[in-house]
């Protein structure tokens, strides 16, 4: 069974979303990109409360080729801190086909 792993992000729109998405599907990263707009953030930054709209995207990879996906997902972001939390999948419990899918396209350059 393979490691994989989400990588959940926050950005202030589809565009940007879809632009670092594409880019770091041609660098073979990730396997797939879920991009949901329409998401309203409340948070505190600098010492206020803000709120802002913004979009989900969300990078299904490996736990191998994660650390240069949040790198370069860090590079490619607008956010001077952008949200990129890596999430454990439990591969016992999830689709073994679509974990080996993810494995054979994430990494695979």
């Amino acid at each position: 069974m393979h490691s994989v792993c989400l990588i959940y992000t926050c950005w202030p729109d589809t565009g940007s979303a879809e632009a670092a998405a594409a880019r770091l599907l041609d660098e073979n990263l990730c396997a797939c990109v879920n991009i949901l707009p329409g998401m309203v953030s409340l948070y505190r930054w600098q010492g206020k409360v803000e709120r802002a709209g913004e979009c989900v995207a969300l990078f299904k990879t490996t736990t191998e080729a994660a650390p240069k996906l949040t790198q370069r997902l860090a590079d490619l972001h607008p956010y001077d801190e952008p949200a990129i939390l890596c999430l454990p999948v439990d591969g016992e419990l999830s689709a073994s086909g679509f974990v080996d899918w993810i494995a054979t396209q994430a990494g695979s350059a």
